[in-house]
């Protein structure tokens, strides 16, 4: 199988030990493959930013960042320039093969999804103390996904009650946990909630601003389908209801990172394959999408992942074949994409996950291949990205995904963006 559909198929997660000719990675049965792009290694590291401005408030920035091949999560503090130190513990020990990060907005927690090597899905939870970016394991953690299966993507409702996550093979389908005071993770009833072809792209994004959330689908194994599921949940019990199933444009598709603006209008989709952007407007009363008109939009060699920044002004997506990042500005109105002059801009090897900080000054992205970690500075005139000195920062073996968050002046918690 090549490199490609490795890395579709649950970031690279492989079923049997004879799909692997052609991957470049080894897998012991019944494990999760190490892939090709350098043993593809899905890694999170938490990185914590030095002081910035937003406004008249100072904030502390962190970022989180997960490692697949050694089993952790790395935590950075930057300068005032964006530039990356780890902090003090770094790293932090995850269940096996750490995938997805994420912080809830409350800015107590976070969470990194795992596909243990008994092929039973966790969700690893810890605490983020303020101001070092230290991270404490929460009692209980890791917390079962309920089933055997990969758990890949994770979301966060913005108030912080609710957490859902992807899970490969496709007849996982979308676990939900609620989130007590003490941030461990309950199932909701119900989980692993099903439909006809489950989602198992790894990108699934929350509106920031509705009960709704997004989920890719990158569904091969019986039928070739390739669509982004839109849900609404229940905001008293966190029940999910699938709404709409959108089928992606081109034949490829293969949809990964998933991103909602953070006024909740636009939603965009990587389609790894088709090596294009996906964009939607999200009707603020039921959830649903419809094409923005003149989407798909190109991007680089195989687009992986997705963020808008915290303004909603800029769109940047990881362009794993080509190691690069490509950067567009967005119609406020429209919800179109036009590329950034300059764009792309390099980046390390194999580029997966990309995050931008909660002040919208700095994108960050892991280097799944050469195991360290772009830091980029954002023209707030433009949208260019300009590399930080010293960029890139070692990470640990197979940086995948990176969540940010920012600790406001005065404040003892770490919210992620938008502020």
């Amino acid at each position: 199988m090549k490199i490609s559909d490795l890395i579709r198929y649950a970031l690279g997660v492989c079923e049997a030990a004879t799909m692997l000719a052609g991957c470049g990675g080894t897998q012991t049965p019944g494990q999760p493959t190490q892939l090709g792009l350098n043993a593809l290694p899905f890694s999170h590291a938490l990185t914590r930013l030095a002081v910035h401005r937003k406004g008249k408030a100072e904030i502390l920035l962190f970022v989180y960042v997960a490692n697949i091949g050694s089993n952790n999560v790395y935590g950075y503090s930057a300068d005032g320039s964006g530039a990356l130190t780890q902090v003090s513990g770094s790293p932090f020990a995850a269940d096996d093969y750490p995938e997805a990060v994420a912080v809830d907005p409350t800015g107590t927690f976070a969470y990194v999804t795992t596909a243990t090597s008994s092929d039973v899905g966790t969700v690893s939870g810890y605490s983020i103390n303020v101001p070092s970016g230290a991270l404490t394991p929460l009692n209980g953690s890791p917390f079962g996904a309920g089933g055997s299966f990969y758990t890949l993507g994770a979301a966060v409702d913005p108030k912080g009650k609710f957490i859902y996550v992807t899970s490969a093979p496709e007849s996982a389908g979308i676990t939900a946990y609620a989130i007590n005071a003490s941030g461990q993770l309950n199932l909701i009833p119900g989980s692993p909630f099903q439909n006809h072809y489950q989602p198992q792209g790894f990108g699934v994004a929350v509106d920031p601003t509705a009960s709704f959330f997004y989920a890719a689908n990158d569904n091969q194994r019986r039928v070739r389908t390739f669509e982004v599921y839109a849900y609404s949940y229940n905001e008293r019990t966190g029940k999910p209801r699938l709404v709409q199933k959108v089928e992606t444009p081109g034949f490829f598709g293969s949809p990964q990172g998933v991103a909602v603006d953070p006024r909740g209008k636009f939603l965009y989709l990587a389609n790894y394959d088709d090596n294009d952007i996906s964009a939607y407007a999200i009707n603020p009363s039921s959830g649903m999408l419809t094409p923005v008109a003149g989407s798909p939009f190109g991007a680089g060699n195989l687009p992986f992942d997705v963020a808008v920044d915290p303004s909603g002004r800029f769109v940047y997506v990881t362009n794993v074949g080509s190691d690069d990042v490509s950067a567009y500005t967005i119609n406020k109105s429209s919800g179109a994409l036009t590329p950034v002059a300059g764009s792309p801009f390099p980046a390390g090897s194999g580029p997966l996950g990309v995050a931008i900080d909660p002040a919208g000054s700095y994108v960050f992205v892991a280097n799944n291949a050469s195991n360290n970690v772009s830091a980029y500075s954002i023209d707030s005139s433009n949208g260019a990205l300009i590399q930080v000195a010293g960029s890139p920062f070692a990470a640990g073996t197979g940086p995948v995904s990176i969540a940010t968050c920012g600790v406001m002046s005065g404040e003892t918690v770490c919210k992620p963006p938008p502020l």
